[in-house]
């Protein structure tokens, strides 16, 4: 006769279980966002595949594991299932970036459209599935081993999602304000895969069974802590100064012979740098002096304040000039401070753009917006509603300067959208592409005769550099044409826009890859690198 573990007699590790493991699944879902967003993203559309994922995984896991407790009331086959489950999470720090890199790269070569969307999903797919479909097992298993009669059904089911979802509540705040900024993504994965491990060894020690496979787990999960625990997401660096994470955002900082690197993605972007020499950056930054060099150097606020690279040009061009930064991630800030030389007169406030001008009563003569959540601008952030607001925030010859980091092409892109709202608050607006980057800059004011000044300003710029400079965005920079495609708090789908645009210039990039792998196969694609 199978022995009963001494446990089961009452009903409270039946609700630990069931505590432990609605903890666990939400701190899964949260963890998963992390390990996603350095390649992929943490936009509306990522987090949608993940939850998607997530909810699918546990609904299948629902009927199975009722199906398997009503055929069989071993209890055994649950606390199995959960150690199995506690082992994958565990080695999700392990393997998880590999994995995610190996479905992008075959993505690379195999599909042409929404290779983000995709990538993302089936990266999801492959990591998250089965331990989230095994911890679905878990409420239908306990209900059936804690139901005696029909009685006292009623309550004991209650009692088991509430636990649950007290459970699901701490592993929600948990991962987000504790685990996950202390010690990181991976060590978070550790701890509730020992959280869901410990559960499973207690029980089957408490039957003084399974020792072997009890052994054995325990073996598993050593390996994953010691292998696992490293916080690096971006492996194959060499030369990084810090790599990190924060509430909000993955963090990078790089080192190059001539340049000190800031960003919030492993794959792709630079959100902020250094420019060893002093120099012009090579970048949008550059472009965007034009906004105080046309509106006066008296008070200029940046909204996306990154690691200052704006503020530091400023502080060199217009050395008069006040500086007030907006930056929401104060971890941000610290780096800006540490790596990056941030001007310590600079003023930066920790807070979300959009609220500090909704409190703020300044009026300033130029204001950059540059705030991005990943690939994508907030949508609070995009609307015309927020663009009214920074239009009443400026002087009148005031210049509203935006980097709108993608050149997207095709009918309704995400540049039109944002010009065109921004049209409806400003008469005049011109934009230009920055050279060598991807970036698109847009100038805004109240009247075309500001911004036709550019050109006699630049010829009067004692740096030659900077002048050429300026002279070249007079000559090339175009008035674009007005358009319907307009961004409310209501509605503006930011998020898929710009994966739609990032996704296009991913593609245009690669073509030349796609089409030595077609001729030549993967021999002649490893020669053309």
């Amino acid at each position: 006769m199978e022995k009963v573990s001494p446990l089961l007699r009452n009903k409270n590790f039946l609700y630990a279980t069931e505590f432990f493991s609605g903890m666990s699944i939400m701190a899964v879902e949260l963890g998963a966002s992390r390990l996603l967003a350095p390649y992929f993203s943490s936009s509306q559309i990522v987090w949608t595949i993940i939850i998607g994922t997530i909810m699918i995984s546990l609904a299948l896991g629902n009927v199975w594991g009722g199906r398997q407790a009503d055929l069989n009331k071993n209890p055994d086959n649950l606390y199995r299932r959960l150690i199995f489950a506690a082992l994958w999470i565990g080695a999700i720090p392990v393997l998880g970036k590999y994995l995610i890199l190996s479905i992008a790269g075959v993505l690379i070569v195999a599909i042409d459209t929404n290779l983000l969307i995709k990538a993302a999903f089936l990266s999801c797919m492959a990591i998250f599935v089965l331990p989230l479909f095994l911890l679905g097992t878990v409420t239908p298993s306990l209900v059936k081993y804690s139901t005696e009669n029909l009685e006292h059904n009623g309550r004991i089911v209650g009692n088991l999602n509430a636990f649950n979802t007290i459970g699901s509540i701490i592993g929600t705040f948990l991962p987000t304000f504790v685990t996950i900024p202390a010690v990181g993504t991976a060590i978070t994965f550790l701890i509730f895969s020992g959280v869901l491990l410990s559960i499973g060894i207690i029980y089957f020690v408490s039957k003084g069974a399974k020792k072997i496979f009890c052994a054995g787990a325990v073996f598993i999960f050593i390996i994953c802590a010691v292998a696992g625990n490293s916080n690096s997401f971006a492996f194959w660096e060499k030369n990084l100064l810090y790599e990190g994470e924060s509430i909000y955002n993955y963090l990078q900082v790089k080192n190059t012979p001539d340049k000190i690197i800031f960003s919030t993605n492993v794959l792709f972007g630079v959100q902020s740098l250094k420019v060893k020499s002093g120099d012009l950056t090579g970048m949008y930054y550059d472009y965007a002096l034009a906004a105080p060099l046309l509106a006066g150097d008296k008070k200029i606020l940046i909204l996306g304040m990154g690691t200052g690279t704006f503020a530091e040009q400023c502080k060199k061009y217009f050395p008069s000039a006040q500086i007030f930064g907006v930056e929401i991630d104060e971890k941000i800030t610290a780096l800006a401070e540490k790596y990056f030389e941030l001007p310590a007169e600079v003023e930066v406030v920790t807070y979300d753009g959009r609220a500090f001008l909704q409190a703020d009563k300044n009026i300033y003569d130029v204001i950059l917006v540059d705030a991005f959540q990943d690939i994508s601008p907030p949508f609070q952030m995009s609307s015309l509603e927020f663009f009214a607001l920074v239009k009443n925030h400026l002087a009148a010859n005031g210049v509203m300067v935006v980097n709108m980091n993608m050149r997207a092409s095709g009918a309704g892109n995400i540049n039109e959208y944002l010009i065109d709202t921004i049209e409806k608050n400003f008469p005049a607006v011109r934009t230009i592409d920055a050279s060598g980057v991807t970036n698109r800059v847009l100038f805004a004011a109240a009247d075309d005769k500001i911004l036709n000044e550019l050109r006699a300003r630049a010829e009067n710029i004692s740096d030659k550099k900077l002048s050429r400079l300026m002279i070249h965005i007079a000559q090339n920079w175009t008035t674009p044409a007005q358009g319907e495609n307009i961004l409310t708090d209501d509605r503006a789908p930011v998020e898929m826009l710009s994966m739609r645009a990032l996704d296009n210039l991913i593609q245009k990039n690669l073509q030349r890859y796609k089409e030595i792998y077609r001729r030549e196969g993967l021999d002649g694609l490893l020669n053309g690198f």
